[in-house]
């Protein structure tokens, strides 16, 4: 079995003061560097559909209105080696054209350049599944691809 076309093709992430966020059609991905050492016990995290919240040792990191909506129930954070919290959101909206622009509505926006390589990351993902056979995950992309790029659906096959 093949690898998902974003392990295959990189990510395109998004700093922050805490650490990163990157996305795919499906998922949104937040990455929290926290002090070494850090226990499971020491974090708070809620997940809400367009909230969230993460405090850790009692000191808000993060908190606000999300971007866009995610599913409640399908949202999990890990702790790994005890210094890197992994927020993992799954997008209600899950199709090319759904591009986060920030990560909360106000907050944490990709500049003008990231926002366009996740564009065109998002529209590559979305040919890749398309046309299953193709490897995009190389490919280059020009031209219309904001909004998920062309739609060939209503094409004859």
């Amino acid at each position: 079995m093949s690898a998902p076309f974003e392990e295959r093709s990189g990510v395109v992430p998004c700093g922050t003061p805490w650490g990163r966020w990157y996305q795919t059609l499906e998922e949104v991905f937040i990455e929290v560097r926290v002090p070494p050492g850090t226990r499971a016990k020491d974090v708070r995290c809620s997940l809400g559909s367009r909230h969230i919240s993460l405090a850790v040792c009692g000191q808000e990191l993060l908190q606000g209105k999300l971007f866009d909506s995610t599913v409640t129930d399908e949202g999990t954070w890990t702790l790994e080696d005890r210094q890197l919290i992994r927020i993992v959101l799954m997008k209600t909206n899950r199709d090319a054209g759904n591009c986060w622009t920030s990560l909360l509505e106000n907050e944490y926006a990709a500049d003008p350049w990231v926002q366009d390589q996740m564009q065109r990351k998002l529209t590559l993902e979305r040919f890749q599944r398309e046309n299953p056979g193709f490897d995009f995950s190389g490919a280059e992309i020009s031209g219309n691809y904001s909004k998920g790029g062309p739609d060939f659906s209503s094409l004859e096959k």
